[in-house]
Formats: C-alpha cells, structure tokens, sequence
C-alpha cells in the first residue's frame, strides 16, 4: 500500500512539473502581448498627454495585469523622489527584482533595457520612435513566443508523465 501510495506521489509530482513547464509556454506571449500594450500606451502618453514617465508608468501600470504591473510599479517609484533613479537605473532595478516571476525570456529583457537607455534622455519624437522599434522587436519575439508555445506545449504536458511513469518503473 505504501509502494502504491509513493508512486502516485511520484507520477503527481512528475505530471503537475510538466504541466508548470507547459503553463510558461502558454504564459510568455501572453506577458509579451501585455507588454507591447503598455508599450503603446507609454508611446501615447509621453507623445500626447505630455505626461512625465513616472506618473505614465504608474498610470500604465494600473491597466496591466501581475507580473508586469509590479515591474512598472517598482520603475515608477525609483524614478521618483526620493530615489530620483535614471529610467534606465528604476528599469534595470526593477527587471532585477521582477523578471523571475515573468515568463519572458532575455530577448525580451534586452529590448526593455535598449528601451531604457533612451527614455527620458531625449525629446518626445526621439523617444516615441525607440518605442516604435521596440514594438517591432517584441511582435517578433511574440510570434517566436506563439511558436515555441505550439511546439513545446503538448510536449512538456506528456513528457511530464511519462518521465513520471519512468521513475515509477524504475523503482519498483
């Protein structure tokens, strides 16, 4: 009974680790989508509503979902006082304390940090057109996202439980 009982723990354990592994696929191009929508918003209030970057991220960030409502957030707040954080120290700090608990991988990261360098440094024009590249780059990351989702997905779900059936079999 207690042989029984190990190797339904096991298979569980094995199944819901692949199931957790299927879930980052599926996450990431959601995440990427959220951020190429905050993106755009950060590019219609900085281009528009004249809106100084911390006040625009706090505003993003009210409109986006966890985890990349926190990285806005933990942005915003260096950026202003007391900190008064460069955009590219308030994002680097931020991405430090928040990119684990994304599942977007250092493509994406990359481009936020090319992103961060140029904020707040240069006029409206200059910034909405880093912007606009940086939108570009992450479509494409969404849609390799999108096919590594399709490839992956399935795969870990059952690569899961058979691994799960392995480790049963071999011990007993």
């Amino acid at each position: 009974m207690l042989k029984l009982l190990g190797a339904a723990m096991i298979l569980l354990a094995a199944t819901l680790a692949g199931f957790r592994r299927a879930s980052q696929y599926a996450d990431r191009p959601r995440q990427i989508r959220g951020l190429i929508a905050a993106l755009q918003r950060l590019e219609t209030e900085i281009m528009y509503g004249y809106t100084p970057l911390p006040e625009a991220l706090k505003r993003i960030a009210v409109q986006t979902r966890e985890p990349l409502r926190g990285l806005l957030v933990t942005a915003a707040e260096g950026m202003s006082p007391p900190q008064n954080l460069t955009a590219q120290e308030a994002l680097d700090r931020a991405m430090k304390t928040h990119w684990r608990a994304t599942a977007m991988k250092i493509p994406e990261q990359e481009v936020l940090r090319q992103l961060s360098c140029t904020l707040g440094t240069s006029d409206r024009s200059h910034q909405t057109n880093h912007i606009a590249l940086a939108l570009q780059q992450l479509k494409q990351e969404e849609i390799s996202a999108r096919e590594d989702q399709a490839k992956y997905e399935k795969v870990s779900k059952s690569l899961g439980l058979l691994l799960g059936a392995l480790i049963v079999i071999l011990i007993f």
